[in-house]
């Protein structure tokens, strides 16, 4: 399974070289830099077991839940929803259709992959999903990999719309997206691979499935880039799309873990610090 998400990651990297290459050596570099900066940060906050000798403090792990959930609060308004309103004033639908279509659709289909694929998110004792007969360092994978599939659509439809004349995004607009969900990774990272580790997983294999969490990212880019010229028309839908599934992210899992237990205004404080920084991002280089 791992040589195989290596493996078909690496062709598709490939192919999205080949095809940028045929448009300028900057748009290839803001594509591979785009998609490998998230996926950067979760590499970081994954080798936090070879920093920590323990589990993450609760506290400390509430904050960065909280600054997680802010980062992509901000992104899905000022990176997803706010363009994708803007492109749609020239269509003959509503400004708002595009925008409020995509979103339910997006928040929809969340909704089928939570309820289809099995995962366990971390301090929960009773799993989601279908049941199935998988570890538990698998499903608290599959918990982090639900949360990066939005992200990867995301960072790969706003990259496409920089790349893409006449959409109003800017290859800095999707720097700072890509910044930042880089930023609220690393907490993610750290989050898989520290309870792995206290479980007796090793600081080798548990830094590995962390990385592996976040591999996804590019992948779910990769594709959606893949997919733009046909699809084109329907950027508005695609970038509220991405807002909606991010958002559902938010809501279902960050926030309600964030908000259990002691010191759930650690996390209201988080929250708040990323979602400011995000739009300061987004603002200052879009």
């Amino acid at each position: 399974m791992q040589i195989y998400f290596f493996g078909s990651t690496i062709a598709n990297f490939a192919k999205i070289f080949y095809l940028s290459h045929s448009i300028n050596t900057e748009m290839t570099t803001t594509i591979l830099t785009g998609l490998l900066i998230p996926f950067a940060g979760t590499t970081i906050g994954a080798a936090a077991v070879f920093l920590l000798r323990h589990d993450i403090p609760q506290r400390l792990q509430k904050v960065l839940l909280g600054f997680a959930s802010g980062v992509m609060m901000a992104a899905a308004v000022w990176s997803l929803l706010l363009p994708a309103i803007d492109m749609s004033r020239e269509s003959s639908l509503p400004s708002w259709l595009p925008a409020a279509g995509g979103f339910i659709l997006g928040t929809a289909f969340l909704l089928l992959l939570d309820t289809i694929i099995p995962h366990l998110h971390v301090n929960a004792d009773k799993a989601e999903g279908f049941n199935a007969k998988l570890r538990r360092t698998t499903k608290l994978v599959l918990a982090v990999t639900l949360h990066n599939i939005p992200e990867g659509m995301a960072v790969g439809v706003v990259i496409a719309g920089a790349l893409s004349h006449g959409s109003g995004i800017t290859a800095a607009g999707a720097m700072a997206l890509s910044l930042g969900i880089a930023i609220q990774n690393i907490p993610e990272g750290a989050i898989v691979s520290m309870p792995m580790m206290s479980d007796g997983g090793g600081k080798g294999r548990s830094f590995l499935y962390g990385v592996l969490s976040g591999i996804v990212e590019p992948i779910a880019g990769i594709i959606t880039i893949l997919l733009i010229d046909t699809m084109l028309p329907a950027l508005p839908w695609l970038l509220a799309f991405a807002a909606g599934a991010m958002l559902y992210v938010v809501i279902e899992e960050l926030i309600p873990e964030a908000q259990q237990g002691e010191h759930s205004n650690t996390a209201t404080i988080g929250a708040a610090a990323g979602f400011v920084l995000m739009m300061i991002l987004d603002v200052a280089l879009g």
